[in-house]
């Protein structure tokens, strides 16, 4: 694997690992009769759940009636329309989000665009969790770390209902496995059989899953991660002594990772410094 492919995939997996599920937006409505939203397109996940009330989901034109303490889901790109009955128009409370994780997640509950409607066992702890997800938002600190915490729990329910039987690539989620406990603990004294632990493997067959998934083998990839996390934190801390470095991206002996620096970009950690100035 060349040094670009590996800083492309170190970013990838950086990114992935920092937003597997974001709050988008949330709110309530208590809507006049016919009150309507559409048609229109979303870019993200967005789930209403009534509190009082009826109405009519359309996604597609396909129509679906949605009453007092059940929900509908509205997936990124699917065209939607909503309108409030006339006699009996509806409240509802909504979240919307987004994220790595997400589809995961809307697949765990067994929603789909062919299968939007929310059914529950246990509308009152859906309605507190969406309520506590909207307080949080008057909050002043921890506010996106709150309301993330209450989707979790909003979320948790719906799954734990659903009958649903996902089919797993395991093979893949291995890999996943191994690549967040490298990106959350690199600046420690890992190994290669610690990682193969960490996800229930032995260390030989996760060596060969691992480089038969990413044609890099796990020690190889855990020294270029370290190396361009070194890479990264020589640019944005000009002060960092290169000890300093060494400790924060996993290596005790600054002389063996100032060598292995050197191995994998061509230059040491003091000339890489001296070409970023």
């Amino acid at each position: 694997m060349n040094d670009f492919l590996m800083e492309e995939l170190f970013l990838e997996i950086t990114n992935k690992y920092d937003s597997n599920l974001i709050v988008y937006q949330c709110g309530y409505e208590n809507c006049r009769p016919k009150h309507s939203y559409g048609p229109a397109i979303r870019d993200h996940y967005l789930i209403h759940f009534v509190t009082k009330g009826s109405g009519k989901f359309y996604i597609d034109n396909v129509s679906f009636e949605v009453k007092e303490n059940q929900g509908f889901l509205i997936c990124p790109g699917d065209i939607t329309y909503y309108e409030a009955d006339e006699d009996t128009p509806w409240n509802y409370i909504w979240v919307g989000f987004n994220g790595m994780k997400a589809p995961q997640y809307i697949r765990q509950m067994g929603l789909s665009k062919d299968n939007p409607i929310i059914n529950t066992k246990n509308s009152e702890l859906i309605i507190d969790y969406l309520n506590k997800i909207f307080e949080s938002t008057k909050l002043e600190r921890a506010r996106e770390i709150r309301m993330l915490g209450y989707l979790y729990l909003f979320l948790s329910v719906l799954i734990g209902e659903s009958d649903v039987k996902e089919t797993i690539n395991y093979k893949h989620e291995y890999i996943q496995k191994a690549l967040e406990y490298i990106e959350m603990n690199y600046s420690r004294n890992i190994t290669v059989k610690n990682i193969a632990e960490h996800i229930g493997l032995n260390r030989s067959y996760f060596s060969s899953l691992f480089k038969a998934s990413l044609n890099i083998s796990p020690e190889n990839f855990l020294i270029q991660y370290r190396v361009n996390k070194a890479c990264e934190l020589l640019k944005q801390n000009k002060n960092l002594r290169i000890a300093d470095v060494s400790r924060s991206v996993g290596y005790t002996d600054q002389l063996a990772f100032s060598k292995t620096f050197k191995k994998v970009k061509g230059y040491s950690p003091s000339e890489y410094l001296m070409k970023n100035e």
